[in-house]
């Protein structure tokens, strides 16, 4: 399970979508402003922020290389 934590008002979040669709990840956005529990238990002071499987894998917005490296995709 991919999550993409990012603000209400994130600049980046449709150009993050889009990479996650064109390397075929599925994914769900979730909102820093409605997740005060996860801010504060991993000190979440940017966004984006990307979860896998609940773990924090980036605190920023990755490049596409990055993406598919982590996902082992070629």
């Amino acid at each position: 399970q991919v999550k993409l934590l990012v603000t209400q008002t994130d600049f980046c979040l449709p150009n993050l979508e889009c990479e996650f669709k064109n390397i075929g990840i599925k994914y769900q956005v979730d909102y820093i402003e409605n997740n005060a529990k996860l801010v504060d238990s991993h000190q979440i002071k940017h966004s984006p922020t990307i979860f896998v499987d609940n773990k924090l894998v980036f605190r920023y917005q990755p490049t596409p290389a990055q993406l598919k490296a982590f996902f082992n995709i070629y």
